[in-house]
């Protein structure tokens, strides 16, 4: 409702303004006017000002987002690759920017010192090869320099040696939320497809492959710090996209084939949270919360819990109306407190067996319940 009430107040205030142009026109008349459409020396000077002013608006509106807004971007990078994804981005927007100075100042420069004025003709060339050598040759050295050395870290990061010693994690993207199925002792996923996904099996692994008999299933992935955990992504139904942000890593999710990531953590989540920048963060979000919440309380409605930071697996393609709330909380714990968890987690094989065992039968009864019936009757032949 405020949004409308804002749009209708800035259409009266176009209208209003509009009739005021309308009323000036009028007071005009009978007054000497240049009606030939043609621009003055006058126009064409407070046109080169008005080119200046754009351009001072430009860099005081630039320095102004970056000092309110610059901490919003993200901060230390929490897996071993991230420095370089950094450092690559770094780059780029130093190329960016200091091109975009120079551009724009010679733009609205030459705008201004070559404004039309009376009996000025312009200076007409059809080309002039030094010019165009310098704009081509320069922008195709830089593009190419930034271009291999993209190459050049996107090839190590993709990287994955089979020898190494990593920890094989599946992916599972569905509308909408994530799955993620751990390689047991034998560091190999068993074999999926979505015809065998069948009850509790809903990721269609199969059952009856060796290597599935150790692997286990969660909603809430941990992973050891200081080891390369190699990702392999699937998709249900739609494209979605693998984002861990702190971790710099995204791939898409494709129905009907695997994509691979791979990356190393570097701090627990522990650790990260007691970053000094994630300190003051945290801070700042819970004081936002604590003042929204007053409101809220007053309303009689339930106030908001403290934030705590936690690293997020999210889906970065919008996949549909609930994308936006398509999450998994991703745990990275030191090696010791991994492998606590880890055996602490039901197999895949052993749950769906679990799951069987208490399905009912027909007639809607469950095979426990049976047990129970023939244990009554046996214990009534006993009394007779």
């Amino acid at each position: 409702m405020t949004s409308l009430l804002v749009i209708i107040v800035l259409v009266l205030l176009a209208v209003a303004l509009w009739q005021l142009t309308k009323i000036f026109d009028l007071t005009q008349v009978g007054s000497e006017s240049d009606s030939s459409q043609v621009a003055s020396d006058n126009d064409n000077n407070v046109q080169g000002y008005l080119m200046f002013g754009f351009l001072a608006f430009i860099y005081i509106f630039s320095i102004y987002c970056l000092f309110t807004w610059g901490s919003l971007v993200l901060h230390t990078p929490a897996s071993a690759h991230g420095a370089e994804v950094d450092n690559l981005m770094n780059i780029t927007w130093v190329l960016i920017f200091i091109v975009q100075a120079v551009t724009q100042v010679l733009l609205h420069y030459f705008a201004f010192k070559y404004r039309g004025k009376k009996d000025q003709k312009a200076l007409y060339f059809a080309d002039n090869n030094k010019l165009e050598a310098i704009w081509s040759v320069i922008p195709a050295i830089v593009l190419a320099g930034l271009i291999l050395y993209g190459l050049y870290a996107w090839t190590n990061i993709m990287f994955i040696d089979n020898d190494d010693d990593t920890v094989v994690v599946e992916l599972y993207a569905q509308q909408f939320k994530w799955t993620a199925r751990i390689a047991g002792e034998d560091n190999v996923l068993g074999k999926a497809n979505v015809r065998y996904i069948e009850g509790i099996n809903t990721l269609g692994v199969d059952l009856s492959d060796p290597y599935s008999q150790d692997d286990i299933v969660v909603s809430e992935l941990h992973i050891p710090k200081g080891k390369k955990i190699h990702f392999k992504m699937r998709s249900q139904d739609v494209l979605h996209s693998a984002y861990m942000p702190y971790f710099r890593a995204q791939m898409n999710c494709v129905p009907g084939m695997v994509t691979e990531f791979a990356f190393e953590p570097v701090y627990t989540t522990a650790e990260y949270r007691e970053l000094p920048y994630m300190v003051e963060k945290v801070a700042n979000i819970n004081t936002l919360r604590a003042k929204k919440s007053i409101d809220l309380v007053a309303k009689g409605e339930t106030a908001l819990d403290p934030y705590s930071f936690d690293f997020l697996l999210l889906c970065n393609k919008i996949c549909g109306a609930s994308h936006y709330n398509m999450q998994m909380k991703v745990i990275v714990d030191t090696p010791e407190d991994y492998k606590k968890w880890l055996s602490e987690q039901a197999l895949l094989v052993q749950q769906v067996k679990e799951s069987k065992a208490s399905a009912p039968i027909e007639g809607g009864i469950s095979n426990d319940s049976l047990k129970s019936n023939d244990t009554i009757a046996v214990s009534k032949i006993a009394m007779k």
